[in-house]
């Protein structure tokens, strides 16, 4: 019974946070709320970003607010995980500690999750309404990779590239989580 619900409280909560995290990214792109995807995103987030954003007013490139939300909501998250899965009183040290490597994890599975959608895209349906979102999203973390990576046939390969780099990082991402829960 423990675990359909943790995986009904898991499924929202790292939902919810990775759309803040998509706003943020979104915001630091300059992309426009009237976007379909973007109202979406703001229409399940404002009710905690709005009222964060009173506290944490968000700065040209950095949404802060949104920031803030992610973090809060990976935080109430680790709580549950905690009580409910650990069976033990939450520390706050190692609740903080998982809801930052859970935060990294959504934020590296959006950006893989993004780069698959811009991949499939260009191959199926390059002019379709959502393409120049999705690659605005992408385009900060493409931008680097195309730099080392030169176009092989007329094929990019960098989100290829970015995309087994991101493995990587969730391979560590997830030792360290394991070495902290271990800890705890």
């Amino acid at each position: 019974m423990m675990s359909a619900l943790w995986l009904l409280i898991e499924t929202v909560g790292s939902l919810l946070a990775t759309a803040c995290v998509l706003r943020a990214v979104a915001w630091s792109q300059s992309l426009s709320a009237r976007n379909p995807l973007m109202q979406f995103v703001i229409a399940i987030t404002d009710w905690i970003v709005k009222p964060l954003r009173r506290v944490v007013p968000a700065s040209r490139k950095v949404d802060w607010a949104s920031i803030a939300a992610a973090l809060i909501l990976s935080l109430v998250l680790a709580f549950f995980y905690s009580v409910l899965l650990l069976a033990r009183s939450p520390m706050f040290g190692g609740v903080f500690f998982i809801a930052l490597f859970w935060l990294c994890k959504w934020s590296v599975y959006l950006l893989i999750g993004l780069l698959l959608v811009q991949a499939v895209l260009s191959w199926v349906n390059p002019q379709a309404p959502i393409a120049p979102v999705i690659d605005l999203l992408t385009r900060p973390f493409l931008a680097p990779v195309r730099r080392f990576v030169p176009l092989i046939g007329g094929v990019d390969l960098s989100p290829l590239v970015l995309i087994v780099v991101a493995q990587a990082l969730l391979m560590v991402l997830e030792s360290l989580l394991s070495t902290v829960l271990r800890l705890l």
